[in-house]
C-alpha cells in the first residue's frame, strides 16, 4: 500500500493547479481520474470546446468581419460540424498534451480509476476488475460537476441534449430551442445563431444572465433579437417531448422527428433539437464521504471554510472542519469559474502544508461570458450600488468612437465604467464586445489598486487599442460630475 503526503481526486482545474503546487512544496503527490482523459469538464466538455467552437463558428461564417464587409460575407457556405468538431479537437487534444507533461516533469503521479473513501486517510481506486489502496496525510476532493439531467427530460444524445453531448451532433439542425438562459445556455444559443440555426432560448426569469448590469443585458438581449434568437423570457418548460411532426412543414430533422417544448403559459415551441442547460449537479454521492464525516446538499455539493478545509453540516449552526480533507472548484459551487478553481487548488494545498499566501479579494473575480459578442464584468452592478445606497455616476464608451473599434468592424461594442460620486474611485467595470474579456483587466487592476478614474484621464493608451475605450468612460463619467 503505497503512501502519499497529498492525494487529489480529479483533474480539473482545481485538480491540476493543487498538484502542481503540492509538488513544488517538494510533496509526494497522487492525483487520480475516472475518465480516460485528464483536464475535467473544462478541458473535455465545458470552458475549453465551447470556447473553440465560438472561435471555429465566428471565423467560418466570417462574423467577426461583418461589420464592414456587410452581414453576406462568409468564409465557407456550407459548414459541417467535422469542421467544428475538427478545431476543437486539436485544442483538446494539446491541452492533454500540456496537462500529462506537467505531472510528469513535477513528479506528480497519475493514477487512473474511480476512487472513494475506505477511511479517513484511505482511499481505495478501482479500475478494470481490480483495486488499489493509497493512504496520504491531505486529501484535495476537486471532482467538478456534471449537467443537471432531470428524469423528466428524454435525453437520447441526438435530439434533446445536454451541453456535455452538444459536440456529438452528427449534422447541424435548421432549428433549436435552448431552455436555460444561464452562462452555457446564452452562449451556445449565440454559438449556433451565429451558424444560421434559428434559435427560441426559453427562460423562467425576465432576463438572461441574470446577475449583468442591467444595461449591458439589455443591450445584449437586443443583439440576440438582432442575430434571430427568440427569446422567450419569464417563461418556465413544463414538459419535453419527442415526436413526430404531423404535417410537412419543411422543420423535419434528420432523425424524422421534432422536439417539443411546453411552457406554463400554453405555448408548444417545437425544434429539431433542444439543449437543455438549466444548472449543474454535483457528483460526491460515490466518494464515500461518510466514511471521513464529510457531508453534502442535496446537489452533492460540499461547504467549505475559508481555507477549503470540507465541513459536516449536520449542525448547520456549528459545522465541524475535517481538517485534513479539502475541496477545491465546482464541487464547492459559486462563482465555479476555470479561473477560480485554479487559483483555489493552490490555495486549499498551500493551507494544508502550512504556506502562508497573501489575501484576495473575493469581489474583484472578473466573469467573462463567450457569447456573441463577448461580455465581461469585475464590481458592482448599478443596481448593486443603488441597493447599498453608495453615490455613482457612469462614464460609458462607445466602440464606434474609437478607431479600434472601427477597425474591428465592431460598431455595437462597449465599455462602462461606475465611477464613485465623491472618491472617484472605480466601483464597477461592465464591457461588450470584441476582446471584453481581455479588455476587463485593466479595470480589475485599477480597482485592486485602489485606483481612481483620473488614472485613465492622466495617462497615456496605445493607439488605435480598445483599450482607449477606459479613457473615454472615465472623462465621460467625470464631465457629468463636473456637468460638463
Amino acid at each position: 500500500m503505497k503512501h502519499y503526503d497529498c492525494i487529489i481526486i480529479g483533474t480539473g482545474p482545481a485538480g491540476q493547479k493543487a498538484a502542481i503546487q503540492a509538488a513544488k512544496l517538494g510533496k509526494t503527490v497522487a492525483i487520480i481520474e475516472k475518465s480516460k482523459v485528464v483536464g475535467g469538464a473544462q478541458v473535455n466538455t465545458g470552458t475549453n470546446p465551447s470556447k473553440a467552437l465560438r472561435e471555429a463558428a465566428l471565423h467560418l461564417t466570417g462574423n467577426s468581419r461583418r461589420g464592414w464587409t456587410g452581414r453576406s460575407y462568409r468564409v465557407k457556405k456550407d459548414i459541417t460540424i467535422a469542421d467544428l468538431v475538427s478545431v476543437s479537437d486539436q485544442v483538446i487534444r494539446h491541452e492533454w498534451e500540456v496537462i500529462r507533461d506537467q505531472f510528469d516533469r513535477n513528479g506528480v503521479d497519475l493514477i487512473w480509476g474511480t476512487a472513494h473513501f475506505e477511511g479517513p486517510n484511505l482511499i481505495q481506486v478501482q479500475r478494470d476488475g481490480e483495486n488499489e489502496m493509497l493512504t496520504a496525510d491531505k486529501f484535495l476532493v476537486a471532482v467538478g460537476t456534471r449537467p443537471a439531467l432531470p428524469k423528466t427530460v428524454p435525453f437520447n444524445k441526438t435530439d434533446v441534449l445536454s451541453s456535455d453531448s452538444l459536440l456529438a451532433l452528427g449534422k447541424l439542425p435548421k432549428t433549436m430551442i435552448v431552455v436555460g438562459g444561464g452562462v452555457i445556455g446564452v452562449e451556445y444559443a449565440c454559438i449556433m445563431a451565429t451558424l444560421d440555426v434559428r434559435v427560441t432560448l426559453i427562460e423562467g426569469r425576465d432576463q438572461v444572465l441574470g446577475f449583468l448590469d442591467d444595461e449591458i443585458a439589455g443591450a445584449f438581449q437586443y443583439l440576440m433579437r438582432q442575430d434571430g434568437i427568440t427569446l422567450r423570457l419569464g417563461e418556465k418548460v413544463t414538459a419535453i417531448n419527442a415526436m413526430t411532426p404531423e404535417g410537412g412543414d419543411g422543420s423535419r430533422s434528420v432523425n424524422g422527428s421534432l422536439v417539443e417544448a411546453v411552457l406554463e403559459s400554453g405555448k408548444r415551441i417545437r425544434a429539431e433539437t433542444l439543449l437543455y442547460a438549466v444548472g449543474r449537479q454535483g457528483v460526491c454521492g460515490k466518494l464515500a464521504l461518510e466514511n471521513v464525516g464529510i457531508t453534502y446538499d442535496d446537489r452533492e455539493r460540499l461547504q467549505v471554510n475559508e481555507h477549503y478545509q470540507c465541513l459536516n453540516m449536520e449542525d448547520p449552526e456549528n459545522p465541524r472542519v475535517i481538517e485534513h480533507v479539502y475541496a477545491a472548484g465546482d464541487v464547492i459551487g459559486f462563482p465555479a469559474l476555470a479561473s477560480t478553481s485554479f487559483e483555489q487548488g493552490r490555495r486549499a494545498i498551500c493551507h494544508a502544508f502550512g504556506v502562508e499566501v497573501e489575501s484576495w479579494n473575493q469581489e474583484l473575480f472578473p466573469f467573462g461570458i463567450y457569447a456573441v459578442p463577448e461580455i465581461s464584468m469585475v464590481g458592482m452592478t448599478e443596481k448593486q450600488l443603488t441597493e447599498k445606497g453608495i453615490p455613482y455616476e457612469a462614464g460609458i464608451a462607445n466602440y464606434r468612437e474609437i478607431a479600434r473599434g472601427q477597425l474591428l468592424g465592431d460598431d455595437s461594442g462597449m465599455l462602462k465604467l461606475l465611477i464613485h460620486q465623491e472618491t472617484h474611485e472605480i466601483l464597477g467595470v461592465h464591457a461588450m464586445g470584441t476582446g471584453a474579456t481581455e479588455l476587463i483587466h485593466i479595470g480589475q487592476t485599477c480597482m485592486a489598486l485602489g485606483g481612481k478614474a483620473e488614472f485613465f484621464i492622466n495617462n497615456v493608451f496605445n493607439f488605435p487599442t480598445l483599450a482607449e475605450a477606459y479613457k473615454i468612460a472615465a472623462y465621460n463619467g467625470l464631465n457629468k460630475l463636473a456637468h460638463v
